[in-house]
């Protein structure tokens, strides 16, 4: 019975891999990011190029704890092709974030969303810490809620800039 209940579960987990394998990955929302110096960037702009986007808040914790992080994976991957754009939630205070990003010289783009439209385009965030990572052709490959693993963060950015 055990044997039996071990095949199963390895038919279940190769079944489900080979799902997750085939399944089309959805297309990166055509949002405009607007910058804390006032650019804007359209998604489509970003074709070609690997894109970390992450969700954020001065005010939640864990977002300011993985800015290290986010940091690291900027100056890391940047010069393969990658871009991170961190983009503060609406409610969040515009004098915050620019304190908080000249404070830690964050060397990444920051943009606001001060209308919930850019929030809205990637499925109606509502929580942070949420990143997105998208791969060349602009498909989103995976969505991180909260606090994740940073081996399988780096292995997605990884395959984002394989692509």
């Amino acid at each position: 019975m055990r044997k039996f209940v071990t095949i199963i579960a390895i038919a279940a987990l190769v079944g489900a891999g080979a799902w997750f394998a085939f399944t089309p990955k959805p297309d990166a929302p055509a949002v405009t990011f607007q910058t804390l110096d006032g650019n804007n960037i359209a998604m489509e702009s970003l074709k070609g190029k690997a894109v970390l986007v992450k969700f954020w808040a001065t005010s939640c914790v864990t977002c300011v704890q993985q800015m290290p992080d986010t940091e690291s994976y900027y100056e890391t991957y940047h010069p393969q092709g990658l871009e991170v754009i961190a983009v503060a939630m609406s409610y969040d205070p515009i004098e915050y974030v620019k304190q908080f990003t000249t404070s830690r010289a964050l060397p990444f783009t920051v943009a606001t969303d001060s209308d919930g439209s850019v929030a809205k385009g990637f499925g109606d965030v509502k929580l942070t810490p949420i990143a997105f990572v998208i791969d060349r052709d602009g498909k989103i490959l995976k969505r991180y809620l909260g606090n994740y693993d940073k081996l399988d963060m780096k292995k997605t950015i990884e395959s984002a800039l394989a692509s």
